[in-house]
Parts: C-alpha cells; structure tokens; sequence
C-alpha cells in the first residue's frame, strides 16, 4: 500500500475508515487493471460510482476524477461498485465489493479492505454500459417560476413555459 496515498485520502476526507478504503482500493486496484492509466487531467478517465459513500473521496483524489469535471457520475443503485473507463485505450473495469465478515470491528475492516489480496475485496468484471458521453455545456434558461436559471437540459415545459425540476409539479395523476 502506498502509505503517503493513503494518507493524503484520509487529509481530504477527514478521517480514516473502511469506506475510505473501499475507493483507495477500488481507485488503485482500476488504475492497475487499466493498463497504467493515470489520474484524469481532463475526461480520458471516467469513474460512474454507484453510490455516495466515503470511497468516492479517494477515487478522487487518486484518479482525479470529479464531478466538476464531469468525469466522476453517481448513478444511485447503492451497490459498493465502481466502473471505470479509460477513454485512451477504451479498456474498462467494474469493481464491486465483496461481502466481508461480519465479525469484524472497524479497524480490522479497514486493514482488511487495504491488506488482503484484492480478488478477496472486489468482483471484477466488465461494465456492461458504454463509457459516458463527454461532459457538454448547455445554454442557461430562466424558470418561469423562482426565476432562477438552469441548464436547459433541467427544465421541464409547462403550456410552452420552462420550468425548473424545483418547481415543476409533475402529472402523473397518483401512478
């Protein structure tokens, strides 16, 4: 393990734990399994995690990934996995955690989750969705609403009017 990584993962999230150690391995493990890839200046490395958990704080910090940048997307299934794709060479990696014991306390989680040989901590496999687009910019429309505006990707019309996901009341008539 790279300890000095590690340790400046820990400085950006706050504190040491095992979801923090979950991304550290997920994050290094990918990079490894990729070929060589190195953090993300821009978008060649993409990571779609699949929950916001403590991990995603070293994914970013390890791969450079964010959502700013937009190549860091959470898509919400609450699974402890992370793909990532590597634009360059179009190689791409899943890794889902594997269950651990239960009868663990924290910290022999964490040293776990960072010591043991990773085939016992992750799944691999290959993502089964492409990699995502690249980040685009949209034009800024007013919300006929709050007035606030919004990318027009956001809104929502209603009689020909734009509105924000804040203020659109959806119809869907109780189904």
């Amino acid at each position: 393990m790279n300890k000095e990584l590690w340790d400046k993962c820990v400085a950006f999230h706050g504190h040491s734990c095992p979801g923090l150690a979950i991304g550290f391995r997920a994050a290094t493990l990918a990079l490894e399994l990729l070929g060589g890839a190195e953090s993300a200046r821009d978008e060649e490395l993409v990571c779609v995690t699949e929950n916001d958990a403590c991990g995603v704080d070293a994914v970013q910090v390890i791969t450079g990934c964010t959502l700013g940048k937009g190549n860091l997307l959470y898509r919400g299934t609450g699974k402890m996995a992370f793909s990532f794709y590597c634009r360059r060479s179009g190689r791409a990696v899943r890794l889902m955690l594997r269950p651990l014991p239960e009868d663990l306390d924290r910290e022999a989680r964490r040293r776990m989750i960072l010591e043991a040989p990773a085939e016992q901590i992750f799944a691999v496999s290959t993502p089964t969705r492409p990699v995502p687009e690249p980040a685009r910019r949209f034009a800024n429309v007013t919300c006929a609403g709050c007035g606030e505006t919004v990318p027009e990707h956001k809104v929502r019309l209603v009689d020909g009017k734009p509105y924000c996901l804040d203020c659109f009341v959806p119809y869907d008539r109780g189904w």
